[in-house]
């Protein structure tokens, strides 16, 4: 079950770089990289829950709030461009 985890993980994460290399627009860009941090989020709890070490949850906070914030300031710096 780790394995396919780890195999779903992954294939989400190359799905959203090529998403993020390929996009047509900025926003797509954007949307990708939000993406990108939830999965990274995904595999660090994946691995605090399989090896029951939980010394990981500061990183969780961290990456948690850097995908708010940059979501936040991304929304509006595309609301007041108007693309």
């Amino acid at each position: 079950m780790y394995a396919l985890s780890w195999v779903l993980l992954g294939c989400a994460a190359a799905m959203t770089l090529y998403r993020m290399a390929r996009g047509p627009s900025m926003l797509d860009r954007a949307v990708a990289l939000d993406v990108l941090t939830a999965v990274a989020m995904c595999a660090v709890g994946t691995a605090a829950a399989v090896h029951r070490d939980y010394s990981a949850m500061p990183i969780l906070l961290a990456l948690s709030l850097l995908g708010f914030v940059g979501s936040v300031s991304l929304a509006r710096f595309f609301a007041r461009s108007g693309r």
